[in-house]
């Protein structure tokens, strides 16, 4: 991971293997924000999702004793989420950079889909 300074507060970039080790331990809370079409496809598991149109940082739950990270496809709306997280008022924000398309080239676990069947079927799992 590798942090960034925005006017006085943090903008941390995680990569894949930051995320996997912190989502195994339980010390994250992963936010999805790519479109509700994108996540029924393929998604990672434990992700919530909170696409970035209805995005409203006074919605977002606290994270209690976990990090909140955001991710979508390639790491550009996660980390304008993460922006709008410090405008509203946070110290901190994380995204995943490189977003879901790092994550499975990295060959890390997540759900996708069976094209034959409509399945849900875990792919990857390093």
């Amino acid at each position: 991971m590798h942090t960034e300074d925005m006017n006085g507060k943090t903008l941390e970039h995680w990569n894949c293997d930051d995320l996997q080790q912190a989502m195994k331990q339980g010390e994250v809370l992963l936010i999805d924000v790519r479109t509700p079409q994108e996540y029924m496809f393929e998604y990672i598991r434990g992700a919530l999702l909170l696409p970035m149109a209805a995005y409203d940082p006074a919605f977002l739950p606290e994270g209690g004793d976990k990090k909140i990270v955001f991710h979508c496809g390639s790491g550009v709306r996660s980390r304008k989420v993460a922006e709008a997280y410090l405008a509203a008022g946070h110290d901190v924000a994380a995204h995943l950079e490189g977003g879901f398309a790092a994550w499975k080239t990295a060959r890390k676990p997540y759900i996708g889909t069976d094209m034959a069947t409509g399945a849900p079927v875990t792919v990857g799992g390093a």
